[in-house]
């Protein structure tokens, strides 16, 4: 263990280290504190072993994988793994093209905690390595042109005829999202990345390569996470913009905590959870820690609330987190209903956008964010895309809708300069 003055300047050479390997992950919690976090900075690089697997029996393969390892493994879901757990398909255009599964056993990792440095699995000496690491800053003169998938007015007249899914009984609530897509983009990743968690700075970020297979996430929100044997859910539903002035932004926050309608959209999707976790959870264990939490982030004010249960011991953890999967934040309620809609209306295959990434260490703790506030990009056909979205229940109004979906591409389409 080593501890280093200058963190920051640290973590920016280990990301441009890992990233000369065909594999890597970072996790980054920008400082943001909870009782959950077990570092505040990971990174993985290059494979030891790997498991890249499509839907079917996916989360089987991923049991065996990490019962032959019982080792630190990192890696991503894919939305689309809802079709092998419940009766569903995709069949939207994906140029994205991410594995529906994909973990690894990295042949280094380095954890940084209250300022100090460890190296997890690999030789000390890759600290030093990573130190004298150079750096090399290519601008990126591509100007990016960003398409919408759907025009305002497809968006609004898609927003009503859901309404009526719910005025008929059909769903309460449904997760419903946009695409922005550029084709023939050259970004440079690292930098883009960077750039995004600079300006966006959230407390599950993350950048996973995988060969030519990019995210590059500022997202704020955790999927599951287990620590010994408790599970622990964190939805976010409920959001509103940032203000610079000081009186008016705590107004905003305020104003966002007593909203009858972001409290029964919240509200709809912690059932949700406390219903998928029952799956897994000891009979009457499962609670509710914090309902309605507001917790400020560079762009937005969130509404987030914590669930948590004690894993009945007979449950395997990756079944836990198949019992929950996909989140309910991204799908709605009732939960199946919910995502045929969501194949009906959208146009986009989602693939690895509202899917999870995070990792699984020895002792079979984990932790999984959800991939939003997003950029998802595959350098082997030039496509990039980010998706964006909100929970439409019958009092929303469509516009409004509209307008929250901009506020959470702001940061991403700054960085892309769009």
């Amino acid at each position: 263990m080593k501890t280093t003055q200058n963190i920051p300047d640290f973590k920016q050479k280990a990301l441009h280290w890992a990233n000369q390997f065909d594999v890597c992950c970072l996790l980054d919690s920008n400082d943001y504190k909870d009782i959950y976090t077990a570092y505040d900075f990971l990174i993985a690089a290059s494979v030891h072993d790997e498991l890249e697997c499509p839907v079917i029996q996916a989360f089987d393969h991923l049991k065996n994988f990490y019962s032959l390892h019982k080792e630190w493994i990192f890696g991503f879901f894919s939305y689309d793994l809802k079709n092998g757990i419940e009766n569903l398909e995709s069949n939207h255009p994906d140029q994205l093209a991410f594995p529906d599964l994909y973990f690894f056993v990295p042949k280094y990792l380095i954890g940084v905690k209250n300022g100090e440095i460890k190296v997890l699995i690999g030789n000390e000496s890759i600290i030093d390595e990573i130190k004298q690491f150079k750096t090399s800053n290519i601008p990126d003169d591509n100007q990016l042109n960003i398409a919408k998938r759907i025009t305002k007015d497809q968006y609004i007249d898609k927003v009503e005829t859901l309404k009526n899914h719910i005025l008929r009984g059909d769903i309460y609530e449904v997760n419903f999202c946009q695409e922005f897509f550029a084709e023939h983009a050259v970004i440079n990743p690292v930098q883009t990345f960077e750039a995004l968690n600079s300006l966006s700075p959230t407390p599950f970020s993350g950048y996973f390569k995988i060969k030519n297979h990019y995210i590059l996430s500022a997202t704020p929100e955790r999927f599951l996470c287990k620590r010994d044997n408790k599970l622990i859910s964190q939805p976010i539903k409920g959001t509103a913009r940032r203000s610079n002035n000081p009186q008016e932004d705590e107004r905003i926050a305020i104003q966002l905590k007593n909203d009858s309608k972001e409290q029964s959209e919240n509200v709809m999707i912690v059932d949700l959870v406390r219903h998928d976790l029952t799956k897994s959870a000891v009979k009457g264990s499962v609670q509710v820690d914090e309902l309605f939490g507001i917790y400020s982030f560079p762009q937005v004010h969130q509404m987030i609330s914590t669930i948590s249960c004690e894993l009945h011991p007979e449950i395997h953890l990756v079944d836990a987190i198949k019992n929950t999967f996909p989140m309910g934040s991204m799908t709605g309620a009732p939960k199946v209903k919910a995502m045929e809609l969501i194949e009906e209306y959208e146009e986009t295959k989602r693939g690895i956008y509202s899917g999870s990434f995070g990792y699984i260490n020895p002792d079979g703790d984990f932790d999984f964010n959800v991939i939003i506030r997003s950029i998802l990009y595959n350098a082997g056909n030039k496509y990039l895309s980010f998706q964006v979205g909100g929970a439409i229940t019958y009092e929303c109004n469509a516009e409004q809708e509209y307008e929250e979906c901009l506020l959470k591409a702001s940061a991403m389409l700054k960085v892309l300069g769009g």
